[in-house]
């Protein structure tokens, strides 16, 4: 895939934290591209320090005009960025288009963990990928060589995260007009992930039972509800405001049409761990529907074995429903996702769902990721490095 920009003048963005961009972008070099980069705060400064780098030190209203002029002086065919939801990104994706240069956006993989999306144009809500499942059924795969797995990222990325906090929060001066598009300050993380820890640990031992039966199964028949962050991207991409608006939805329509032998098992996403807690919420909720402990909200538990016990999940455009697909488990999508096919997820109501939540098209599933990990998806980490060298 990299190697279709060989001998390209490429204009790269921002990248995710850490130095992701800068092994991109010696690949990128060693076929032939031309390279520069733009920096948009100390971090993006350290992470890269290329030879031909701008810091562009203005702010987000004037960003478009300088974006274009950069793009005329050093002649750009195409521009990469990472995540197309960040304001400097969608600023600089409009003129793009108007200017009619080529946008290739990277996200973390639609194939985790060992895979890391690049796709022209956009990415998930964005994503031109065809939505047809006849597209799909027409592609013969191949062989295709097995992924080299990514291993234990996250001590990478923890060390990446909080060292890009601080150096925004303490250098903060360099770039003075910037504003990230979420929280960086160190001292308010650093509070934060601390109560992060600390509802770990406490749901750990809260879920021990849960999981335990989930390893052994079992565990009573149950539909999965797979939360997403609370300011994840996506979620511009449904039409709920916000988690609990979903939540409302999702635990009415079951108390009101599911089998009264199966459970409703909510998952927390772990990375929204420091900043929210539904417990409040979903008790309530219990309370006022009269499920008691047919509603159950989960934490640290083993998501795989979930996936794979689960008589159906609900998502509302997680990459979470992706892996269910992966595992057989019927799947019901309330937002929009790629994967959100006819033959791959539930096209009925959610009443319909929990009745009757259907089945995976396994053949139809063998060709779309096939598709996928032809076309935009290179093994390897954002955290580490890409081992696909296509």
């Amino acid at each position: 895939m990299l190697t279709s920009y060989s001998g390209k003048r490429i204009l790269m963005l921002q990248g995710p934290n850490g130095g992701f961009f800068r092994r991109v972008a010696r690949r990128l070099t060693a076929i032939g591209a031309d390279v520069t980069k733009v920096n948009f705060n100390a971090a993006d400064q350290f992470f890269y320090r290329g030879s031909k780098t701008i810091n562009f030190r203005g702010s987000l209203a004037q960003w478009p005009d300088a974006f274009r002029r950069i793009v005329v002086e050093h002649h750009i065919d195409v521009v990469m960025l990472f995540g197309d939801c960040r304001p400097i990104h969608q600023a600089a994706m409009i003129r793009a288009r108007e200017m009619g240069v080529r946008v290739a956006v990277f996200e973390e993989g639609y194939l985790r963990p060992n895979y890391v999306t690049l796709e022209e144009g956009g990415v998930n809500g964005k994503s031109k990928l065809p939505r047809d499942p006849e597209f799909y059924r027409q592609i013969e795969p191949e062989p295709l060589p097995k992924a080299k797995p990514v291993g234990n990222v996250m001590p990478e990325a923890t060390r990446s995260t909080i060292l890009n906090s601080l150096l925004c929060t303490l250098f903060f001066w360099l770039y003075p007009r910037y504003r990230h598009h979420r929280d960086v300050n160190t001292a308010r993380q650093c509070a934060l992930w601390g109560r992060g820890l600390l509802r770990k640990m406490s749901n750990a031992r809260r879920d021990k039972a849960t999981a335990q039966l989930l390893l052994s199964e079992t565990h009573p028949a149950f539909f999965l509800v797979a939360l997403q962050v609370h300011l994840d991207s996506q979620m511009q991409y449904c039409k709920y405001r916000d988690i609990e608006e979903f939540l409302g939805e999702v635990v009415a329509s079951f108390a009101a049409h599911a089998p009264s032998d199966c459970r409703l098992l909510v998952k927390h996403h772990p990375f929204d761990r420091p900043y929210r807690d539904y417990t409040m919420l979903l008790r309530e909720l219990s309370a006022r529907f009269g499920l008691q402990q047919r509603l159950q909200y989960v934490d640290v538990i083993p998501l795989p074995q979930a996936l794979k016990a689960a008589r159906g999940t609900v998502v509302i455009n997680s990459t979470v429903g992706l892996s269910s697909v992966q595992f057989g488990t019927p799947t019901k999508c309330l937002g929009e996702a790629i994967y959100d096919i006819p033959g791959l997820t539930h096209q009925g109501t959610l009443a319909q769902f929990w009745q009757n939540p259907g089945t995976v098209d396994r053949e139809l599933y063998a060709r779309f990721r096939y598709y996928l990990r032809t076309t935009n998806q290179l093994n390897g980490s954002v955290w580490t490095d890409l081992f696909d060298e296509s």
